[in-house]
C-alpha cells in the first residue's frame, strides 16, 4: 500500500513531457554524456555552411556552454528528485502516525503520493521547458554568430571584387592589402584570405560566367579613373574670367 513505485507506474506519460525529453536527449542535455553535444554543433555549423579552423574553434565553445547547460540541470534535476522523495516520505511518516489515531485507507495513501508527484513534475517540467529554451537561444546564437561573420554586406563585396578584377593578372593580395581591405569592408584579415581563395577558385572553374562581371568592373575602374583625371586637370588649369567679371 505504502509503495510510491506502484503509484508512480499509475500516472499516464504527458505528452508534452515525453516531447520535452527526447529534445533533451537529442541535444545532448539529458542521458549519458556522448561527446558533449559535439553532434548537436556539427550540426548546427552544417546549417551555416561553415568550414575550416575557425569552426573547431566555435564547436569548442558550443560544446562548452551546453556541458555548462546540462551541469545546471543534472543539478537542479537532482535537487527536485531529493525534495520529492524526502517530501513523500514525510507525508507518509505523517499517515503512519496518523493510523494510530484514526483508520487511513489504501486509495488515501496513493491519492496523497498521487498529489505530491504531480506537484514535483509539473516543478519538473518547468525546469525542462526553460533547459530546451536556453538550448535553443544558444543554437541560434551559434548560428547568427556564423552567418554574420559569413554574409559580407554589399559594400564590403563590392571593395573585394574591385580589388580582385584591377588585379585579375594576379589575385594574390599582399599581407598588407588584406589588412587594407579588412579595414574597408570591416572584417577581419582571415575572412579576406578566405574570401580571395574562394574567388579564384570560382573564377578558374567558370571563366565565362565571371568574365561579363570582370567587363563591369573593368569598366568601373575606367569611369572612376577619368573622373579622378578630370578633376585634376580642372584644378590645374587658370580659372577662365566670366562675362560678369
Amino acid at each position: 500500500v505504502l509503495s510510491i513505485r506502484g503509484a508512480q507506474e499509475e500516472e499516464p506519460t504527458d505528452p508534452q513531457l515525453m516531447r520535452l525529453d527526447n529534445m533533451l536527449l537529442a541535444e545532448g542535455v539529458a542521458g549519458p554524456e556522448k561527446g558533449g553535444g559535439s553532434a548537436a554543433a556539427a550540426a548546427a555549423a552544417a546549417a551555416s555552411g561553415g568550414a575550416g579552423s575557425d569552426n573547431s574553434v566555435e564547436h569548442s565553445d558550443y560544446r562548452a556552454k551546453l556541458s555548462q547547460i546540462r551541469q545546471i540541470y543534472h543539478t537542479e534535476l537532482e535537487k527536485y528528485e531529493q525534495a520529492c522523495n524526502e517530501f513523500t516520505t514525510h507525508v507518509m511518516n505523517l499517515l503512519r502516525e496518523q493510523s494510530r489515531t484514526r483508520p487511513i485507507s489504501p486509495k488515501e495513501i496513493e491519492r496523497m503520493v498521487s498529489i505530491i508527484h504531480r506537484k514535483f513534475s509539473s516543478i519538473q517540467m518547468q525546469l525542462k521547458q526553460s533547459t530546451c529554451e536556453a538550448v535553443m537561444i544558444l543554437r541560434s546564437r551559434f548560428l547568427d554568430a556564423r552567418r554574420k561573420r559569413r554574409n559580407f554586406n554589399k559594400q564590403a563585396t563590392e571593395i573585394l571584387n574591385e580589388y580582385f578584377y584591377s588585379h585579375l593578372s594576379n589575385p594574390y593580395p599582399s599581407e598588407e592589402a588584406k589588412e587594407e581591405l579588412a579595414k574597408k569592408c570591416g572584417i577581419t584579415v582571415s575572412q579576406v584570405s578566405n574570401w580571395f581563395g574562394n574567388k579564384r577558385i570560382r573564377y578558374k572553374k567558370n571563366i565565362g560566367k565571371f568574365q561579363e562581371e570582370a567587363n563591369i568592373y573593368a569598366a568601373k575602374t575606367a569611369v572612376t579613373a577619368t573622373n579622378v583625371s578630370a578633376h585634376g586637370s580642372q584644378a590645374n588649369s587658370p580659372s577662365t574670367p566670366n562675362s560678369a567679371g
